[in-house]
């Protein structure tokens, strides 16, 4: 008899690798298919490129490596990254912004620390800072969603605006980003964030087409999308409740308690669980099994930290949505948050104890 010590993710349930990362990426499928509805085939373009780009990186490195190709690209784990980077970037960005977003991912962040399990922070999060910090502009062109769309694209418009940034009829992005009215649209926590810096109030700042409801146009059914399908991993114990509901609990309470002390200037909690990437990142990239906490309590505090980061950055950082750097900066702490909540050893005392 041998004992086999395997590197992270580990799993309690039967499943392999191979499995989990693929039931993951099809719990995505209800948020992909209502962003596609909603914002347009640029989505259904940028996965296609993603996936091609991650699958070819993998198999690049793992060729200088001297590694078996077939085998690590069959776990799933580059798709994955792929999925969660494509969706989380602008539908028309420029081509190149996810082949390079993706290359990084990959390479930089998987591969360049040994590959899956070794990696020290969640690839797709790292690659859209780099691509946030190096083309802010490619990186915050969000067309609103198309039912304030002044123009409609065809699917041959998408494929065009994607690489060449013009539809096939001849209208820049910019032009596309412009509603009925003529208004040229931003993310709703971008105009809310610009509003509330030009000196107009919470109030004046929704009554914008921009916003629906409580939460942000297209934004709501989106967020609900991956909501649905965070519950679903959760049922099948593909990831543990305990970094999501801390996440959302943490981002609840602290917009709550802003709002009811400043009405005039602070979003409601609503506004934040259902604006953004929210449960996108609540459900499928804090929970990444190879760069979160380990330990339940560990979660807990993982996912805490991360909605308290996501509060702060949203209401007094530079960034809108903050999901990636608040991401980050948690990986950054797991391994301390590991080692002050790891279970005490049977016959081992506690430092408490000692």
């Amino acid at each position: 008899m041998s004992f086999k010590i395997a590197s992270s993710p580990h799993q309690h349930n039967q499943l392999s690798t191979a499995q989990i990362m693929r039931l993951v990426a099809f719990a995505c499928l209800p948020g992909i298919a209502v962003q596609a509805v909603l914002f347009g085939y640029g989505v259904i373009i940028q996965l296609l490129l993603a996936i091609v780009t991650a699958w070819c990186s993998e198999a690049l490195v793992l060729k200088l490596r001297n590694k078996p190709i077939l085998p690590r690209l069959k776990d799933n784990s580059a798709l994955l990254t792929a999925v969660l980077l494509a969706i989380a970037i602008p539908p028309y960005a420029p081509w190149w912004i996810i082949v390079i977003g993706t290359a990084f991912a990959i390479i930089m962040v998987k591969q360049l620390y040994g590959g899956l399990g070794n990696n020290l922070f969640n690839p797709a999060m790292a690659a859209y800072v780099l691509l946030l910090i190096s083309f802010p502009l490619q990186m915050t062109q969000w067309l609103p969603p198309l039912s304030l769309q002044s123009v409609s694209l065809t699917p041959a418009d998408a494929v065009c605006a994607v690489f060449s940034q013009y539809s096939c009829s001849g209208f820049s992005l910019t032009q596309l980003q412009s509603s009925i009215d003529g208004i040229t649209m931003a993310t709703p926590l971008d105009t809310l964030r610009t509003d509330l810096s030009r000196g107009l109030t919470l109030d004046e700042s929704l009554t914008k087409p921009v916003f629906f409801a409580f939460a942000g146009a297209g934004w709501l059914w989106v967020n609900l999308a991956y909501l649905l399908g965070g519950l679903l991993l959760i049922q099948q114990k593909i990831i543990s409740w305990r970094i999501p509901v801390a996440v959302l609990a943490s981002l609840f309470v602290l917009s709550s308690i802003a709002s009811l002390a400043a009405p005039d200037t602070m979003a409601g909690p609503l506004f934040h669980l259902f604006s953004g990437g929210t449960m996108l990142a609540a459900f499928f990239i804090a929970t990444d099994p190879v760069s979160a906490s380990t330990t339940n309590r560990g979660r807990l505090i993982y996912g805490a930290l991360i909605g308290v980061l996501v509060f702060l950055i949203r209401n007094f950082g530079g960034y809108p949505d903050a999901y990636a750097f608040a991401v980050l900066l948690a990986n950054m702490a797991v391994p301390l948050i590991d080692y002050y909540t790891r279970p005490r050893t049977y016959g081992h005392r506690t430092r408490s104890e000692r």
